[in-house]
């Protein structure tokens, strides 16, 4: 099973940077750690807390938000008021992974986390191949999934499992294709002896199967 990602909220007010935790803590996988509202304490809580993802708003009372990202160099989404296009261009640019302009409709921040676990899933460890690349870059903004071929969609299948051990369904979700071609190709790599294959037993209902690297 994989870690959860640690989103840490950087916004000066703090109702915003309330509503934003909790849509945080509301989505499967993610975990909001407490949120900060000045440049300062965004230093001190990236190098205690060590998050997977800032969610950082432009204007703090001691500094600027785009700055903190660059300097942490960590995964980051840009959530603030300004929508001129000097400071979009500017927050893109410096690594910015997405940019929404304040008040947005929480669907919008909700779509993207789950876009961003999916590509944390395709680009979790190890190499990858070209396919899974630009797979990954698409699922993270949103565009037409390529559909890889027989043998890519099974490498990307084994890429998936490299980030922990899974079911079809989850396999399914994080690779982008339905859930009886994921079951299909589990089968052939399980046959291969690619994978190992468990059962895990629930408190009712029948077994679920769960893949893993062999």
């Amino acid at each position: 099973m994989t870690n959860e990602i640690r989103v840490l909220i950087v916004d000066d007010d703090f109702r915003v940077s309330g509503i934003h935790r909790d849509l945080v803590a509301a989505r499967p996988g993610f975990t909001a750690l407490p949120p900060v509202r000045d440049a300062a304490s965004a230093r001190i809580a990236i190098r205690d807390m060590r998050p997977d993802l800032l969610l950082l708003d432009v204007y703090l009372p001691d500094g600027d938000g785009i700055e903190i990202g660059r300097e942490a160099g960590i995964d980051r989404f840009v959530l603030s008021a300004a929508d001129d296009v000097a400071t979009i261009r500017r927050a893109l640019t410096s690594g910015a992974l997405h940019y929404l302009v304040k008040p947005f409709d929480p669907r919008a921040l909700q779509d993207r986390l789950d876009r961003y676990a999916r590509f944390r899933n395709l680009l979790s460890t190890g190499s990858a191949t070209q396919e899974t690349i630009d797979r990954a870059v698409s699922v993270l903004h949103g565009g037409a999934v390529p559909a890889p071929a027989r043998a890519g969609t099974q490498q990307v299948i084994l890429d998936a499992l490299a980030a922990g051990e899974a079911s079809s369904v989850e396999i399914a979700e994080r690779v982008g294709v339905s859930r009886a071609t994921a079951q299909r190709h589990l089968a052939e790599l399980a046959a291969r002896g690619a994978i190992d294959v468990t059962l895990q037993y629930g408190s009712a209902g029948r077994p679920e199967h769960r893949y893993r690297l062999s």
